[in-house]
């Protein structure tokens, strides 16, 4: 089968998700996807009228964020009009679903040029934004979604791990980012966001907290047990959800701001080529997917899958836990990251090198393509091969995809 290459990738910083306090939240959706996709055009010279589509994230597609944003940001980046767009959703797992999909298109050899990425503003109202398997509802009968804050302290208490490693495991987090940010690790793909007038809005990321230690995180309350135990009239709590599948567990709550992912705002795309347009147009491909999977898991814990999906697309790939040289695994909580690590017996110095969204936010689907472009960075500042990224997903689920470098 024809190999997909990734030509380009590029995403703007993330602007901290809130109105008032974001550098961005003033900003439409479409603006953060556009800028991306000017930078993609302008950066290798495109003819964008040879664009076959864009495949575009988007979880919560209420309000600004609904009416197709894929189709509407390719106008707002002043593509030809030809260029078509569509727009997806697999909650926080859009962003590599949207890559996965591109890079098929073209093995398949129906498209030569793909653009692929994501955009969520958290800042923007939610209203009309639906609960995920509603506990009074038959699906919230038969598998209860409870708050995804609350599974994760519920996984956490299955697995017994506890505050302190999570805390240790956050402040690493933010270690690891304030290097690569002072390093300038993230430059090559980092492209600023102007306002409409042109003035700047933001050109880094604003969420970060360097100097964060575990013993300042260990003073912070925890968030979800009040969670756990809100009541909104007849329906139940997410504490009942739970112990719908889980009787006898008692939640120990660990998880708090500190060790959670950060609300942002963010968007990121990613080029793909075929070899024949690649060569035909002078674009010199970086990488080239290997293999991508999904895998669904337990909906009422929610947050477990990315270890499973892993395993499948490493047999996918053919592929051992030995081949990959980099893993990026979204820490949407805590004990997500630190159970993949220890479930896969991993390196923890190939784990998330550059810090995760518990430092630098995780704008939903934008989250996927960030972390590819930021794994192609770092394999090609460390002159390595292979680098597999995965992330959780509401309902249970979890993408992956192997890139190696060309």
């Amino acid at each position: 089968m024809p190999n997909a290459y990734i030509i380009d990738a590029c995403r703007t910083p993330r602007g901290i998700g809130k109105p008032g306090r974001g550098a961005l939240a003033h900003l439409h959706p479409q603006h953060l996807a556009s800028t991306v996709l000017r930078a993609l055009s302008e950066r290798n010279d495109l003819v964008t009228g040879d664009i076959d589509d864009v495949i575009w994230g988007t979880s919560s597609q209420v309000g600004e964020q609904s009416g197709n944003i894929g189709r509407m940001s390719v106008l707002d980046a002043g593509y030809d009009v030809r260029v078509s767009g569509v727009t997806l959703d697999r909650f926080c797992g859009s962003g590599i679903t949207a890559n996965a999909f591109a890079a098929a298109m073209i093995a398949a050899g129906h498209e030569h040029l793909v653009i692929a990425g994501g955009t969520e503003m958290m800042s923007s109202p939610k209203e009309g934004l639906l609960p995920l398997g509603a506990g009074n509802t038959h699906l919230g009968e038969l598998y209860p979604q409870p708050h995804q804050g609350v599974c994760a302290d519920a996984i956490a208490t299955l697995e017994g791990i506890d505050r302190e490693a999570l805390d240790e495991f956050a402040a690493e987090s933010q270690r690891r980012a304030a290097v690569a940010i002072e390093e300038g690790r993230f430059a090559g793909s980092l492209v600023p966001v102007h306002n409409r007038d042109g003035s700047l809005a933001l050109d880094r990321e604003q969420y970060p907290r360097p100097g964060t230690t575990a013993k300042s995180l260990a003073a912070l309350p925890v968030s979800f047990e009040a969670v756990a135990d809100y009541r909104d009239g007849a329906a139940p709590t997410h504490r009942e959800l739970i112990n719908r599948r889980y009787p006898d567990l008692a939640i120990e709550h660990v998880h708090h701001a500190g060790n959670s992912s950060g609300v942002v705002d963010g968007a990121a795309a990613v080029l793909y080529a075929s070899k024949g347009y690649a060569k035909a147009h002078g674009l010199t491909p970086r990488a080239r997917v290997v293999a991508t999977a999904n895998m669904g898991d337990d909906p009422t814990l929610m947050l477990n899958a990315p270890g499973p999906s892993a395993r499948k697309v490493l047999d996918r790939a053919g592929m051992t836990i030995d081949d990959i040289d980099l893993f990026e695994i979204n820490e949407a909580f805590a004990v997500v990251s630190e159970k993949f690590i220890r479930d896969l017996d991993l390196d923890r110095d190939k784990v998330n090198v550059n810090g995760g969204a518990i430092a630098l936010g995780h704008p939903i689907a934008a989250t996927g393509a960030i972390l590819i472009g930021t794994i192609l960075d770092e394999l090609e500042r460390r002159d390595q091969q292979v680098g597999l990224v995965t992330m959780c997903a509401a309902g249970g689920m979890a993408p992956a995809i192997i890139i190696e470098r060309i």
